[in-house]
C-alpha cells in the first residue's frame, strides 16, 4: 500500500487500558462489518489487541495511544500510535509457555506484512492484512455509500424522493436541496462541536477523490 496515497478511514484517540481492548476490538469489527471486508474481522482484532496490549505492556497503563484504519482495494492497514520513541518493538522467538513476547509472533503470523516508523515525537507500529478487494454493493461505484446517502436525503424530504424523480428536473431540484440541507446541518453540528468544517470538508473531498480514483474503469 503506497503511504503517500493512503487515507484513514477510522481513527480513535484513547488512553492505553487492558479494558479498553474490549471496546476496541467492537468498534473494529462494527467498522469493518460496515466496509465490507468481513473476512479479515477476527485477525484485525487480534492484531488490534496485540499492538495496544505491547504499548501497556512496555509503555505503562495510561499512555496516550491513537489507532487508525486505512482500507485500499487489497490491503487493511492498522496503525497504533504512541509518544515514546525509545522502546521500539522487536520480534522475538516465544517458546510455547513463554508468558510474553508472543504478541509480535502472532502479528507476524496474522498480518502479511509489519513495522514500525519514527517521527519525530512519536512511532506508529503498523500492520497490514490482505483483504478481498472490495466491490460496492450494486457493482456501482460507491453504491454502499450512495444507498446510505439515499436514506438520509428521503428523510430531509419526509421521504419524497422515489428512485426514479432525479432524473426529471424537479426531482434532480428537489433532490440538491435536501443534499444541501444535510450537508448544512452536518456543518452546523461540526462548528458547534469545536471542529474546523473547512478541513473537514477538504477531507472529504480528497477521501472522495481517492475512492474514484481507486475504482475500476468500465470494461
Amino acid at each position: 500500500m503506497d503511504k503517500a496515497i493512503q487515507i484513514p478511514l477510522w481513527r480513535f484517540q484513547f488512553l492505553a487500558e487492558p479494558e479498553e481492548i474490549s471496546t476496541l476490538r467492537s468498534d473494529v469489527r462494527a467498522r469493518l462489518h460496515d466496509w465490507g471486508v468481513r473476512e479479515v474481522i477476527d485477525s484485525a482484532q487480534l492484531c488490534v489487541s496485540e499492538l495496544v496490549a505491547n504499548v501497556i505492556t512496555h509503555l505503562g497503563r495510561g499512555t496516550p495511544v491513537s489507532l487508525t484504519l486505512f482500507l485500499s482495494r487489497a490491503r487493511l492497514r492498522i496503525e497504533v500510535r504512541d509518544p515514546d520513541t525509545r522502546v521500539l518493538p522487536t520480534l522475538v522467538e516465544a517458546t510455547e509457555d513463554a508468558e510474553s513476547g508472543r504478541g509480535l509472533t502472532l502479528i507476524d503470523a496474522l498480518s502479511d506484512r509489519w513495522g514500525v516508523e519514527l517521527e519525530q515525537d512519536s512511532k506508529v507500529t503498523w500492520c497490514e492484512i490482505v483483504a478481498a478487494p472490495v466491490t460496492p454493493q450494486g457493482g456501482g461505484v460507491g453504491s454502499t455509500r450512495v444507498a446510505r446517502a439515499e436514506q438520509m436525503l428521503s428523510s430531509y424530504s419526509d421521504g419524497r424522493l422515489p428512485s426514479g424523480s432525479r432524473h426529471s428536473r424537479i426531482g434532480a431540484l428537489a433532490t440538491e436541496a435536501a443534499a444541501v440541507d444535510l450537508i448544512s446541518d452536518l456543518l452546523h453540528w461540526l462548528r458547534a462541536h469545536g471542529h474546523d468544517a473547512d478541513d473537514i470538508l477538504d477531507r472529504a473531498q480528497t477521501h472522495f477523490e481517492a475512492e474514484l480514483g481507486a475504482a475500476p474503469g468500465p470494461s
